[in-house]
Protein backbone atom coordinates (compact mmCIF):
# COMPACT_ATOMS: atom_id res chain seq x y z
CA UNK A 1 0.00 0.00 0.00
CA UNK A 2 1.35 3.66 -0.82
CA UNK A 3 1.98 5.76 2.19
CA UNK A 4 0.18 9.02 2.46
CA UNK A 5 3.01 11.08 2.30
CA UNK A 6 3.75 9.81 -1.52
CA UNK A 7 0.43 10.51 -2.39
CA UNK A 8 0.40 13.89 -1.12
CA UNK A 9 3.24 14.37 -3.20
CA UNK A 10 1.37 13.04 -6.54
CA UNK A 11 -1.55 15.15 -5.86
CA UNK A 12 0.91 18.25 -5.28
CA UNK A 13 2.24 17.31 -8.87
CA UNK A 14 -2.02 17.06 -10.43
CA UNK A 15 -2.78 20.56 -8.13
CA UNK A 16 0.42 22.22 -9.61
CA UNK A 17 -0.52 20.74 -13.86
CA UNK A 18 -4.08 22.59 -13.00
CA UNK A 19 -2.42 25.25 -12.26
CA UNK A 20 -0.33 25.42 -15.59
CA UNK A 21 -3.25 24.91 -17.85
CA UNK A 22 -5.61 27.64 -16.34
CA UNK A 23 -2.52 30.16 -17.09
CA UNK A 24 -2.38 28.81 -20.30
CA UNK A 25 -6.04 29.20 -21.04
CA UNK A 26 -6.04 31.83 -23.64
CA UNK A 27 -3.42 30.27 -25.26
CA UNK A 28 -4.64 27.00 -25.39
CA UNK A 29 -8.45 28.66 -26.39
CA UNK A 30 -6.34 30.76 -29.89
CA UNK A 31 -4.32 27.93 -31.11
CA UNK A 32 -7.37 25.21 -30.63
CA UNK A 33 -9.44 27.73 -33.01
CA UNK A 34 -6.69 28.02 -35.62
CA UNK A 35 -5.73 24.23 -35.35
CA UNK A 36 -9.34 22.92 -35.78
CA UNK A 37 -11.69 25.69 -35.89
CA UNK A 38 -12.73 24.58 -31.94
CA UNK A 39 -14.97 27.94 -30.43
CA UNK A 40 -12.79 29.85 -27.75
CA UNK A 41 -16.18 29.25 -25.79
CA UNK A 42 -15.74 25.08 -25.92
CA UNK A 43 -12.18 24.91 -25.11
CA UNK A 44 -12.33 27.43 -22.14
CA UNK A 45 -14.90 24.86 -20.74
CA UNK A 46 -12.52 21.93 -21.85
CA UNK A 47 -9.92 24.12 -19.37
CA UNK A 48 -12.20 24.39 -16.25
CA UNK A 49 -12.90 21.11 -16.48
CA UNK A 50 -9.82 19.62 -16.67
CA UNK A 51 -8.21 21.79 -13.63
CA UNK A 52 -11.25 21.04 -11.99
CA UNK A 53 -10.56 17.35 -12.33
CA UNK A 54 -6.82 17.81 -12.05
CA UNK A 55 -7.81 19.57 -8.53
CA UNK A 56 -10.04 16.99 -7.04
CA UNK A 57 -7.63 13.77 -7.71
CA UNK A 58 -7.79 12.53 -4.45
CA UNK A 59 -11.46 10.88 -4.98
CA UNK A 60 -9.64 8.56 -7.42
CA UNK A 61 -6.90 6.97 -4.37
CA UNK A 62 -9.55 4.53 -3.59
CA UNK A 63 -9.74 2.94 -6.82
CA UNK A 64 -5.50 2.37 -6.69
CA UNK A 65 -3.97 2.62 -3.36
CA UNK A 66 -3.51 -1.74 -3.20
CA UNK A 67 -1.69 -1.69 -7.08
CA UNK A 68 1.69 -0.97 -8.17
CA UNK A 69 2.49 1.11 -11.83
CA UNK A 70 3.92 -0.06 -14.56
CA UNK A 71 5.97 2.22 -15.71
CA UNK A 72 5.80 4.22 -19.08
CA UNK A 73 2.70 4.87 -20.26
CA UNK A 74 2.61 5.55 -23.70
CA UNK A 75 -0.52 7.02 -26.24
CA UNK A 76 -1.03 9.32 -29.21
CA UNK A 77 -3.67 12.28 -27.79
CA UNK A 78 -6.95 12.74 -30.60
CA UNK A 79 -7.65 15.95 -32.48
CA UNK A 80 -10.34 17.09 -30.31
CA UNK A 81 -11.04 17.30 -26.52
CA UNK A 82 -7.02 16.95 -26.11
CA UNK A 83 -6.55 19.24 -22.74
CA UNK A 84 -9.58 16.78 -21.43
CA UNK A 85 -7.64 13.74 -22.15
CA UNK A 86 -4.32 15.23 -20.72
CA UNK A 87 -6.54 15.78 -17.56
CA UNK A 88 -7.86 12.35 -17.50
CA UNK A 89 -4.69 10.16 -18.59
CA UNK A 90 -2.12 12.23 -16.91
CA UNK A 91 -3.96 12.81 -13.95
CA UNK A 92 -4.33 9.24 -13.10
CA UNK A 93 -0.51 8.63 -14.21
CA UNK A 94 0.66 11.03 -11.93
CA UNK A 95 -1.50 9.42 -9.39
CA UNK A 96 -0.42 5.99 -10.04
CA UNK A 97 3.10 6.24 -9.76
CA UNK A 98 3.63 5.74 -14.10
CA UNK A 99 5.10 8.09 -16.55
CA UNK A 100 2.88 9.57 -19.33
CA UNK A 101 4.82 9.65 -22.98
CA UNK A 102 2.51 11.14 -25.54
CA UNK A 103 2.44 12.50 -28.76
CA UNK A 104 -0.65 14.72 -29.90
CA UNK A 105 -2.32 15.03 -33.61
CA UNK A 106 -0.51 16.16 -36.51
CA UNK A 107 -4.08 18.38 -36.94
CA UNK A 108 -3.15 20.27 -33.78
CA UNK A 109 0.34 22.02 -34.11
CA UNK A 110 -0.52 24.91 -31.97
CA UNK A 111 -2.08 23.46 -29.44
CA UNK A 112 0.46 20.51 -29.38
CA UNK A 113 3.24 23.31 -28.48
CA UNK A 114 1.66 24.65 -25.57
CA UNK A 115 1.14 21.28 -24.28
CA UNK A 116 4.22 20.24 -25.01
CA UNK A 117 5.20 23.45 -22.89
CA UNK A 118 3.20 23.26 -20.00
CA UNK A 119 3.97 19.54 -19.37
CA UNK A 120 8.21 19.79 -19.88
CA UNK A 121 8.76 20.89 -16.08
CA UNK A 122 7.00 17.64 -15.09
CA UNK A 123 8.78 14.46 -14.33
CA UNK A 124 5.68 12.51 -14.54
CA UNK A 125 5.32 13.74 -18.41
CA UNK A 126 7.05 13.04 -21.46
CA UNK A 127 5.57 15.24 -24.15
CA UNK A 128 6.62 14.18 -27.88
CA UNK A 129 5.97 17.16 -29.72
CA UNK A 130 6.68 17.73 -33.82
CA UNK A 131 7.43 13.72 -34.58
CA UNK A 132 5.26 12.01 -37.19
CA UNK A 133 2.73 9.73 -34.79
CA UNK A 134 3.01 6.40 -37.20
CA UNK A 135 7.30 6.79 -36.12
CA UNK A 136 5.89 7.38 -32.30
CA UNK A 137 4.23 4.52 -32.20
CA UNK A 138 6.96 2.58 -33.98
CA UNK A 139 9.36 3.08 -31.21
CA UNK A 140 6.77 2.63 -28.83
CA UNK A 141 6.67 -0.71 -30.15
CA UNK A 142 10.07 -1.29 -29.69
CA UNK A 143 10.78 0.57 -26.43
CA UNK A 144 10.91 -1.92 -23.66
CA UNK A 145 10.27 0.68 -21.20
CA UNK A 146 6.40 1.40 -22.56
CA UNK A 147 4.84 -0.78 -20.77
CA UNK A 148 0.53 -0.17 -21.30
CA UNK A 149 0.03 1.60 -25.03
CA UNK A 150 -3.34 3.65 -25.42
CA UNK A 151 -4.54 3.78 -28.62
CA UNK A 152 -7.42 5.91 -30.21
CA UNK A 153 -8.98 6.29 -33.53
CA UNK A 154 -10.38 4.43 -36.84
CA UNK A 155 -10.74 0.43 -36.66
CA UNK A 156 -7.85 0.08 -38.87
CA UNK A 157 -5.73 1.57 -36.55
CA UNK A 158 -6.26 -0.25 -33.58
CA UNK A 159 -5.84 -3.72 -35.96
CA UNK A 160 -2.33 -2.41 -36.31
CA UNK A 161 -1.57 -2.28 -33.15
CA UNK A 162 -3.39 -5.36 -31.96
CA UNK A 163 -1.06 -7.33 -34.04
CA UNK A 164 1.77 -6.29 -31.43
CA UNK A 165 0.09 -6.38 -28.50
CA UNK A 166 3.20 -8.48 -26.93
CA UNK A 167 5.38 -5.82 -26.94
CA UNK A 168 3.34 -4.75 -23.87
CA UNK A 169 1.82 -5.50 -20.65
CA UNK A 170 -1.54 -3.71 -21.23
CA UNK A 171 -2.72 -2.22 -24.44
CA UNK A 172 -6.11 -0.18 -24.89
CA UNK A 173 -8.21 0.57 -27.78
CA UNK A 174 -10.66 3.51 -27.57
CA UNK A 175 -12.41 2.87 -30.99
CA UNK A 176 -14.71 5.09 -32.96
CA UNK A 177 -17.85 5.55 -31.52
CA UNK A 178 -19.69 4.77 -34.53
CA UNK A 179 -22.95 6.74 -34.63
CA UNK A 180 -23.41 7.06 -30.97
CA UNK A 181 -27.18 6.94 -30.35
CA UNK A 182 -30.32 8.11 -27.84
CA UNK A 183 -33.71 6.81 -27.48
CA UNK A 184 -36.57 8.26 -26.45
CA UNK A 185 -39.25 6.06 -24.82
CA UNK A 186 -43.11 7.53 -24.73
CA UNK A 187 -42.84 8.20 -21.43
CA UNK A 188 -39.86 10.61 -21.88
CA UNK A 189 -39.88 14.08 -21.04
CA UNK A 190 -40.03 16.06 -23.92
CA UNK A 191 -37.87 19.02 -23.40
CA UNK A 192 -35.23 17.67 -21.33
CA UNK A 193 -34.74 14.72 -24.29
CA UNK A 194 -34.69 17.16 -27.01
CA UNK A 195 -32.46 19.13 -25.07
CA UNK A 196 -29.92 17.11 -24.27
CA UNK A 197 -30.11 15.88 -27.68
CA UNK A 198 -29.40 19.01 -29.17
CA UNK A 199 -26.96 19.83 -26.74
CA UNK A 200 -24.77 16.68 -27.00
CA UNK A 201 -25.27 15.73 -30.90
CA UNK A 202 -24.26 19.73 -32.07
CA UNK A 203 -21.52 20.70 -28.90
CA UNK A 204 -17.71 21.71 -30.66
CA UNK A 205 -19.77 20.66 -33.98
CA UNK A 206 -20.01 16.91 -33.10
CA UNK A 207 -16.11 16.82 -32.59
CA UNK A 208 -15.80 14.43 -30.03
CA UNK A 209 -16.18 10.56 -30.00
CA UNK A 210 -18.96 10.65 -27.72
CA UNK A 211 -21.93 12.84 -29.47
CA UNK A 212 -25.08 11.98 -30.28
CA UNK A 213 -25.31 10.49 -34.37
CA UNK A 214 -28.67 9.28 -33.84
CA UNK A 215 -31.90 9.34 -32.20
CA UNK A 216 -35.04 6.81 -32.21
CA UNK A 217 -37.74 8.65 -30.83
CA UNK A 218 -41.65 7.51 -30.17
CA UNK A 219 -43.91 8.13 -32.81
CA UNK A 220 -46.74 9.49 -30.21
CA UNK A 221 -44.19 12.05 -29.38
CA UNK A 222 -41.84 12.40 -32.35
CA UNK A 223 -43.15 15.33 -33.31
CA UNK A 224 -43.02 17.39 -30.01
CA UNK A 225 -39.23 16.10 -29.75
CA UNK A 226 -38.35 16.76 -33.38
CA UNK A 227 -39.72 20.67 -32.84
CA UNK A 228 -37.57 20.89 -29.97
CA UNK A 229 -34.65 20.03 -31.39
CA UNK A 230 -34.82 22.10 -34.39
CA UNK A 231 -35.78 24.86 -32.15
CA UNK A 232 -32.32 24.17 -30.52
CA UNK A 233 -30.61 24.18 -33.60
CA UNK A 234 -31.76 27.28 -34.32
CA UNK A 235 -30.32 29.00 -31.53
CA UNK A 236 -26.54 27.85 -31.96
CA UNK A 237 -24.37 29.77 -33.52
CA UNK A 238 -22.04 29.01 -36.38
CA UNK A 239 -18.94 31.13 -37.33
CA UNK A 240 -16.00 32.52 -36.20
CA UNK A 241 -14.25 30.38 -33.67
CA UNK A 242 -12.39 33.62 -31.55
CA UNK A 243 -16.17 34.93 -30.94
CA UNK A 244 -17.07 34.18 -27.31
CA UNK A 245 -20.46 33.64 -28.74
CA UNK A 246 -19.69 30.67 -31.60
CA UNK A 247 -21.15 27.37 -30.40
CA UNK A 248 -19.73 26.22 -33.55
CA UNK A 249 -16.52 27.10 -35.72
CA UNK A 250 -15.65 25.87 -38.74
CA UNK A 251 -14.74 22.30 -39.47
CA UNK A 252 -10.76 22.71 -40.44
CA UNK A 253 -10.06 19.17 -40.23
CA UNK A 254 -10.31 17.91 -43.80
CA UNK A 255 -10.96 14.48 -42.77
CA UNK A 256 -14.27 15.25 -41.29
CA UNK A 257 -15.57 17.11 -43.56
CA UNK A 258 -14.69 14.27 -45.85
CA UNK A 259 -16.88 11.64 -43.54
CA UNK A 260 -19.93 13.96 -43.17
CA UNK A 261 -20.31 14.16 -47.31
CA UNK A 262 -19.84 10.60 -46.99
CA UNK A 263 -22.83 10.10 -44.19
CA UNK A 264 -24.99 12.54 -46.47
CA UNK A 265 -24.35 10.08 -49.02
CA UNK A 266 -25.20 7.15 -47.01
CA UNK A 267 -28.10 8.30 -46.00
CA UNK A 268 -29.49 9.51 -49.42
CA UNK A 269 -33.05 7.81 -48.61
CA UNK A 270 -33.31 10.37 -45.48
CA UNK A 271 -34.65 13.78 -45.28
CA UNK A 272 -32.36 16.96 -44.89
CA UNK A 273 -34.48 19.25 -42.92
CA UNK A 274 -31.50 21.35 -41.69
CA UNK A 275 -28.35 22.52 -41.96
CA UNK A 276 -25.79 22.50 -44.92
CA UNK A 277 -22.28 21.87 -46.20
CA UNK A 278 -20.26 25.31 -47.32
CA UNK A 279 -17.05 24.61 -47.59
CA UNK A 280 -15.62 24.49 -44.42
CA UNK A 281 -18.82 25.93 -42.37
CA UNK A 282 -21.04 23.27 -41.60
CA UNK A 283 -24.05 23.98 -40.23
CA UNK A 284 -26.16 21.19 -38.27
CA UNK A 285 -27.22 18.59 -39.95
CA UNK A 286 -30.58 17.04 -39.45
CA UNK A 287 -31.84 14.40 -40.92
CA UNK A 288 -35.46 12.28 -40.71
CA UNK A 289 -36.33 9.04 -42.19
CA UNK A 290 -39.45 7.03 -40.88
CA UNK A 291 -38.78 3.83 -43.16
CA UNK A 292 -34.67 4.75 -43.32
CA UNK A 293 -32.33 2.22 -42.75
CA UNK A 294 -29.94 4.09 -41.24
CA UNK A 295 -26.27 2.61 -42.28
CA UNK A 296 -23.31 1.54 -39.67
CA UNK A 297 -20.91 4.39 -40.05
CA UNK A 298 -17.57 5.96 -38.21
CA UNK A 299 -19.22 9.10 -37.98
CA UNK A 300 -17.62 12.16 -36.73
CA UNK A 301 -19.17 16.46 -36.87
CA UNK A 302 -22.37 17.76 -37.00
CA UNK A 303 -24.38 15.27 -38.08
CA UNK A 304 -27.75 14.08 -36.47
CA UNK A 305 -30.41 11.62 -37.95
CA UNK A 306 -34.12 11.44 -36.29
CA UNK A 307 -36.10 8.72 -36.86
CA UNK A 308 -39.48 7.87 -35.17
CA UNK A 309 -40.46 4.44 -33.93
CA UNK A 310 -43.71 2.57 -32.18
CA UNK A 311 -42.41 -0.78 -31.51
CA UNK A 312 -40.01 -0.47 -28.32
CA UNK A 313 -38.64 -4.26 -28.85
CA UNK A 314 -37.80 -3.28 -32.89
CA UNK A 315 -36.01 -0.37 -32.33
CA UNK A 316 -33.86 -1.92 -29.75
CA UNK A 317 -33.16 -5.01 -32.50
CA UNK A 318 -32.27 -1.90 -34.86
CA UNK A 319 -30.14 -0.31 -32.17
CA UNK A 320 -28.15 -3.62 -31.19
CA UNK A 321 -27.41 -4.67 -35.41
CA UNK A 322 -24.13 -2.56 -34.97
CA UNK A 323 -20.10 -3.03 -34.95
CA UNK A 324 -19.93 -0.35 -32.53
CA UNK A 325 -21.09 -0.31 -28.81
CA UNK A 326 -19.67 2.50 -27.73
CA UNK A 327 -22.66 4.70 -25.87
CA UNK A 328 -26.42 5.30 -25.87
CA UNK A 329 -28.75 7.37 -23.47
CA UNK A 330 -31.96 6.72 -23.42
CA UNK A 331 -34.85 8.92 -22.00
CA UNK A 332 -37.83 7.50 -20.21
CA UNK A 333 -38.67 3.94 -18.88
CA UNK A 334 -37.32 1.31 -20.80
CA UNK A 335 -38.47 -2.48 -19.42
CA UNK A 336 -35.42 -3.65 -17.64
CA UNK A 337 -35.12 -6.45 -20.41
CA UNK A 338 -34.16 -3.62 -22.87
CA UNK A 339 -32.23 -1.70 -20.35
CA UNK A 340 -30.29 -4.86 -19.73
CA UNK A 341 -29.65 -5.62 -23.39
CA UNK A 342 -28.47 -1.94 -23.63
CA UNK A 343 -26.11 -2.85 -21.14
CA UNK A 344 -24.90 -6.13 -22.71
CA UNK A 345 -23.99 -4.56 -26.11
CA UNK A 346 -22.74 -0.87 -25.03
CA UNK A 347 -20.00 0.52 -22.81
CA UNK A 348 -21.33 3.38 -21.65
CA UNK A 349 -25.38 3.62 -21.14
CA UNK A 350 -26.77 7.05 -19.83
CA UNK A 351 -30.04 6.87 -18.18
CA UNK A 352 -32.02 10.04 -18.10
CA UNK A 353 -28.85 12.33 -18.64
CA UNK A 354 -28.75 15.78 -18.39
CA UNK A 355 -25.31 17.28 -18.64
CA UNK A 356 -23.41 19.51 -21.32
CA UNK A 357 -20.41 17.72 -21.06
CA UNK A 358 -19.95 14.52 -20.16
CA UNK A 359 -18.07 14.64 -16.32
CA UNK A 360 -14.91 13.01 -16.59
CA UNK A 361 -14.76 10.96 -13.94
CA UNK A 362 -17.77 8.34 -15.58
CA UNK A 363 -16.39 5.34 -16.64
CA UNK A 364 -15.46 5.55 -20.01
CA UNK A 365 -14.68 2.80 -23.17
CA UNK A 366 -16.92 0.84 -25.81
CA UNK A 367 -17.46 -2.61 -26.81
CA UNK A 368 -16.99 -4.38 -29.83
CA UNK A 369 -14.99 -1.99 -32.65
CA UNK A 370 -15.21 0.79 -30.35
CA UNK A 371 -12.68 -0.37 -27.82
CA UNK A 372 -11.08 -3.17 -26.34
CA UNK A 373 -8.35 -4.05 -23.47
CA UNK A 374 -6.04 -7.00 -24.23
CA UNK A 375 -3.67 -7.42 -20.78
CA UNK A 376 -1.04 -9.73 -20.11
CA UNK A 377 -1.67 -12.22 -17.18
CA UNK A 378 1.38 -14.38 -16.49
CA UNK A 379 2.05 -16.16 -19.68
CA UNK A 380 -1.89 -15.65 -20.83
CA UNK A 381 -3.66 -12.60 -22.63
CA UNK A 382 -6.87 -12.06 -21.68
CA UNK A 383 -8.99 -9.18 -23.40
CA UNK A 384 -11.92 -7.17 -22.11
CA UNK A 385 -14.25 -4.46 -23.09
CA UNK A 386 -16.53 -1.93 -22.05
CA UNK A 387 -16.03 1.05 -19.62
CA UNK A 388 -13.24 1.39 -17.44
CA UNK A 389 -11.66 4.06 -15.04
CA UNK A 390 -8.43 5.60 -16.17
CA UNK A 391 -6.97 5.43 -12.59
CA UNK A 392 -7.62 1.90 -11.78
CA UNK A 393 -6.04 0.05 -15.39
CA UNK A 394 -3.38 1.80 -14.54
CA UNK A 395 -1.79 0.11 -11.72
CA UNK A 396 -0.81 -3.63 -11.81
CA UNK A 397 -3.05 -5.98 -9.07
Amino acid sequence: MIQNKEYQTRLEETRRLAAALARQRSNLQEAAAHDAGFPVKITSIEVDLSVQHLQTMEEEIPWVNSGKPYGTVATIFPYDASVVVLARLGGATILTGNRLRFSLSSQTPRTAEILGEICRPFKFLEPVVGLNNREFGRRCVEDKDVRVLFISGASAVGEVYRRQHQSFDKLFFAGPGGMPAAVVFEDADVKTAGSFITRRAFINGGQYCTTLKKAYIHSSIYPAVREQILDGVKRLKVGDPLDPETDIGPIRVERTRSILHNALDKCADASLISGAIDGDVVYPLVLEGDNTSIPDLELFGPFLILKPFDDPAQATAELIQTRYGFLLAFFGSPPDVTKAIFETHFGMVHDNPDFAFTPLRLPFGGKNASGWIMERQGDQWIERDGAFLYARELTRP
